[in-house]
């Protein structure tokens, strides 16, 4: 469940200057929830990134390799593994694009938690200690927050 992107603290709307940066979702406002999916896909990750699940795999293919000679005909053996592979391949994507999908904005939040509480600390030291130069930098902090948003991958 997502939220609406909250704007900085005192920030104007967006027609009323360059300081009034539309920031997406902060970590605090991120729900704690997982849908049935999410919880399911997280599972499903943790089950197939384990090394003896790759050996698993591996046996699979060490046991259907000899099954021609009980199989006796190429284009059905071939059938065999082919549609397995495909099948477990297709759904296995779904699953960890999912998990990998989630763990990326994650990291997007805290990185956008970490750039918005360093833009208030260094706005807050430019004014204390009368830096001009210092202005710069945290409006470039500001509009990179967020970013992620407005590039549209």
């Amino acid at each position: 469940m997502t939220k609406a992107p909250r704007r900085r603290s005192g920030a104007h709307p967006p027609e009323h200057g360059p300081d009034s940066i539309l920031v997406s979702e902060m970590p605090s406002s991120v729900s704690r929830e997982l849908g049935v999916f999410d919880r399911f896909a997280t599972r499903a990750s943790a089950f197939f990134s384990k090394a003896w699940f790759f050996t698993a795999c591996v046996l699979l293919v060490l046991i259907w390799a000899p099954s021609y000679f009980v199989i006796g005909e190429v284009d059905t053996w071939q059938l065999i593994i082919n549609t397995a592979t495909t099948i477990v391949t297709f759904l296995m994507v779904a699953l960890l694009q999912n998990t990998q999908t989630r763990a990326d904005k994650a990291v997007q939040h805290k990185l956008n938690a970490i750039a918005d509480g360093l833009a208030d600390l260094m706005s807050h030291v430019a004014e204390a200690d009368r830096q001009p130069g210092l202005h710069s930098d945290v409006d470039e902090l500001k509009a990179a927050v967020g970013l992620e948003d407005r590039e549209g991958a």
